[in-house]
Order: structure tokens, then C-alpha cells, then sequence
């Protein structure tokens, strides 16, 4: 029973300052990650993707946003392994330098004008640095916070490091919309867009601060004692536990879709559509910071109810939400937008990511779990976001109309619900089967 006992061993006020502690940590590498979404929509497709048509300016700097998570499972899987092998904080460490020193070199980027093609080219490899380290950060933060966390309440904790995504993308929308608002657009273009990449850096230096201060997982290290690790995680994983893989990367794409398509995508497509961008700004803030309310509510609520019940109400919702979200942009209703981003993102997405760091983490043993979870959550992110480069092709087949890009998403929202209903439920106290987090050593071995 020794992961058990490591786990009776956390105190209530340690998990506080490991909730707190993992939720900061994660803002500042998801706002590394998230700034050049923010970034892709009002200034890139200017600075660097220079065309005659605006929409297809922003839908290219759109696509090197989404390059990002082609990298992503290159990471996953490395630094998957590297915490199975070497530990949840040291992979934790090391992601967190690559993400951030990257966010900072952009900010020092010369421009298309002054460097041509090569631009573009470095801003692209730089975003592929982007997604190769949080491909690697978001699987290992998921475990530390799970794996210090007690069954009853792994749910509630879990949604705390969920809490970093949409923290991480809030700041720098708000720190973008600062900037827009008291500077003259030709300053922003020439230099205030700057500011938050170069701000990064001292983002970096208080996440790696609060990152060394963390204990390791308790169950990895009860594992590296019982010298149990697995020589190759991924092998194993891959040979022994493929069912829940393809489940849960189907389970991943209603999550990713939707929250690449209501908080990206719908920008770019609400501007060309002639809505003011600091009406989308608002309407984006306030649903976003619903949603650093309302993801601990649904990951609490899966410790209640169970895991697949939430997460199946989000997806539900998603998909009913989607036709009449992008019906009010089309139809230039700019009142009503905020609404409607709020179900799709607050509500839906919420209740899907909220529980999803103890759904996926309670489907592994520990001795490769990070390797499952990264594999889950990047390839399913990879899947479901490469709608976003197909974006721009779905708008002009349907002419300017949305209809292509929301059946899209809804194909994924069906697909979700499908996995999401086919896995187990892995809440422990609702749970017939066995919970690998909280389950005797032997079960892992």
C-alpha cells in the first residue's frame, strides 16, 4: 500500500501551496504559449505575413499558430518518458526554459520588411519550439498536481493546473488590448507589440522560481524505490494500454476544437466580418474569466458525480452551441457574441477540461503515466486543432460562410461523446474499477 500512504502523507496545507504553486507555474507557460495567438490575430499578419487580403493575412499567422501543435507531441512523448524515467519536476524545469526564452526572442524579431522571407521562416521555428516544450509541460504538471492530490478530491485539485490555459491566454489578451487602446497604431505596429513578448522573461524567472520549490510526485518517488520503472514508457504504454489511448485522444477533440475555434479562430473570422476587434477582445475576456471560475466548479463537481457525467455535459454543449455561436458573428449581432462565447467556452469547455487531468491520469499506473497522458493529450490536441489550418479553405468553400467550419467542430463534439461514453468511469468513489492513482503498489509493477 505504499502509494497509499504517499498519498495520506500530503497534508491539506501542502496541497494548497502545490494547487497555487502548479496554477502559477502553468499560467506563465501557457501565456508563452497563448501570446502568439493573441499576437497572430492583430499584429503578424501585418508584420510578418503581409498580404492584400486581411482575412488570409490572419489566417496564415493563424497557421503558424497551429504549427505549434504539430510539435506538440514530439514533445509530449519525449519529456512523457523523461518524467516516467527522471521525474514530473525536472521535465517541468527544463520545458518551461525552452517556452520561455523562445516567447522572449520574439520579442527582439526583426520584421518581413527588414529581413524578408526569413521572418516568417524564424518565427515559424520559434513556434515550433513553442509547442515542443508545452507538449512536454502539460502532461508532467497534470501529474505532480494529481499524483500529491487525494482521491476524494483529485478532480477539484486537477482543475487547478487546467486553470493555467485559459490564465495564460487572458494576460496577454489583456496586456494586448492595454497596449491597443493607449497607443497610436503606429506605435503599437512599430514597437508597443514588443512588450509582451519582453515581458516573458520575467514571467520565466517566477515560474522556474515556483517550479524549483516543488516537491517531486510522492508515488514517483515510491516507485524509484521499488527500482519499478518502466525501461521504455512509451513502449509499454503503447503495447499495453492502446485502448484508452485511442479513447482518449477521441475524448481530447471536442476540448481542443473548441477552445482553438472559440477563442482563436473566431477573431480573426468576426473582424473580416466587420466586428470591431475590441468588441471580440471583450466578449473573449469575459468568458475567459468565467472560465478561472467555473473549471475548479466542474472539476470539483466530477468528484461528486463522476468524471464521464461532466465531461459528457460539455461536449454536449459545445455542439449545440457551435451553429449559433458563429450564426451570431455572421450575422453581425455584436450584442449577443459575448453570450455565446460564454456557453461554448465557460460552460462547454469548461466542463470538458476542468475534470480532464484526473480523467486521463486515473486511466495509467504510475509507471507510465506521463507517457499516456502526454500521448493522450497532444495527439488528440493535434487532431482536433488541425482544423484551424484547414480553417481558411472551410470558410471559402462555404463563401465567406461559416457552416463548413462549424460542421467541423460538431463532427468533433460527436466523436468526443462517443470516446468520452465508451472509457471507464475512473472516479474513485464511483469507480468499479480499480484506481491506479490510489491502488496498491503492486497493481503499477
Amino acid at each position: 500500500m505504499e502509494e497509499q500512504k504517499a498519498t495520506a502523507a500530503t497534508t491539506p496545507a501542502m496541497m494548497r501551496r502545490i494547487a497555487i504553486a502548479s496554477c502559477i507555474g502553468t499560467t506563465v507557460e501557457w501565456y508563452d504559449f497563448f501570446i502568439y495567438a493573441t499576437a497572430s490575430a492583430l499584429v503578424f499578419n501585418k508584420l510578418f505575413f503581409p498580404t492584400d487580403d486581411p482575412l488570409i493575412g490572419s489566417l496564415v499567422a493563424l497557421g503558424t499558430y497551429a504549427a505549434g501543435f504539430f510539435a506538440r507531441p514530439l514533445g509530449g512523448l519525449l519529456f512523457g518518458a523523461i518524467g516516467d524515467r527522471y521525474g514530473r519536476k525536472q521535465a517541468l524545469v527544463i520545458t518551461l526554459l525552452i517556452v520561455g526564452i523562445a516567447t522572449f526572442v520574439i520579442g527582439l524579431m526583426p520584421t518581413y520588411n527588414e529581413i524578408g522571407i526569413w521572418a516568417p521562416l524564424t518565427l515559424l521555428f520559434i513556434r515550433l519550439l513553442h509547442g515542443f516544450g508545452i507538449g512536454g509541460e502539460q502532461g508532467n504538471a497534470i501529474l505532480i498536481m494529481c499524483e500529491h492530490a487525494p482521491s476524494p478530491r483529485r478532480g477539484f485539485f486537477g482543475s487547478w493546473v487546467q486553470i493555467g490555459a485559459p490564465a495564460g491566454f487572458v494576460l496577454p489578451l489583456g496586456i494586448f488590448a492595454i497596449l491597443t487602446s493607449t497607443l497610436s497604431e503606429e506605435a503599437f505596429l512599430s514597437w508597443g507589440w514588443r512588450i509582451p513578448f519582453l515581458l516573458s522573461i520575467l514571467l520565466v524567472g517566477v515560474g522556474l522560481y515556483i517550479r524549483l520549490q516543488l516537491t517531486e510526485s510522492p508515488l514517483f518517488l515510491e516507485m524509484r524505490k521499488r527500482r519499478a520503472e518502466d525501461a521504455h514508457p512509451l513502449v509499454e504504454v503503447l503495447r499495453s494500454h492502446r485502448r484508452s489511448l485511442v479513447l482518449g485522444c477521441g475524448s481530447k477533440l471536442a476540448e481542443s476544437i473548441a477552445f482553438t475555434s472559440f477563442a482563436v479562430l473566431i477573431v480573426a473570422y468576426a473582424t473580416s466580418r466587420g466586428i470591431d476587434r475590441p468588441t471580440m477582445t471583450t466578449a473573449m475576456l469575459v468568458a475567459i474569466l468565467l472560465e478561472l471560475v467555473t473549471l475548479p466548479l466542474f472539476g470539483a463537481l466530477s468528484d461528486r458525480i463522476g468524471r464521464k457525467p461532466v465531461y459528457l455535459f460539455g461536449a454536449a454543449c459545445v455542439l449545440i452551441a457551435t451553429f449559433p455561436v458563429f450564426g451570431l458573428v455572421y450575422a453581425r449581432m455584436d450584442g449577443l457574441v459575448w453570450l455565446g462565447l460564454v456557453a461554448a467556452l465557460a460552460i462547454g469547455h469548461s466542463a470538458m477540461y476542468g475534470p480532464q487531468a484526473a480523467f486521463y491520469s486515473e486511466l495509467f499506473p504510475t509507471k507510465v503515466r506521463a507517457s499516456g497522458v502526454s500521448f493522450v493529450q497532444q495527439i488528440g490536441a493535434l487532431i482536433g486543432s488541425a482544423g484551424t489550418l484547414a480553417a481558411g479553405w472551410l470558410l471559402e468553400v462555404g463563401d465567406g460562410t461559416p457552416w463548413y467550419l462549424c460542421a467541423y467542430i460538431a463532427l468533433g463534439c460527436v466523436i468526443t461523446l462517443l470516446c468520452a461514453r465508451a472509457l471507464p468511469e475512473t472516479a474513485p468513489r464511483l469507480s468499479r474499477s480499480e484506481d491506479l492513482i490510489g491502488a496498491p503498489a503492486a497493481a503499477h509493477s
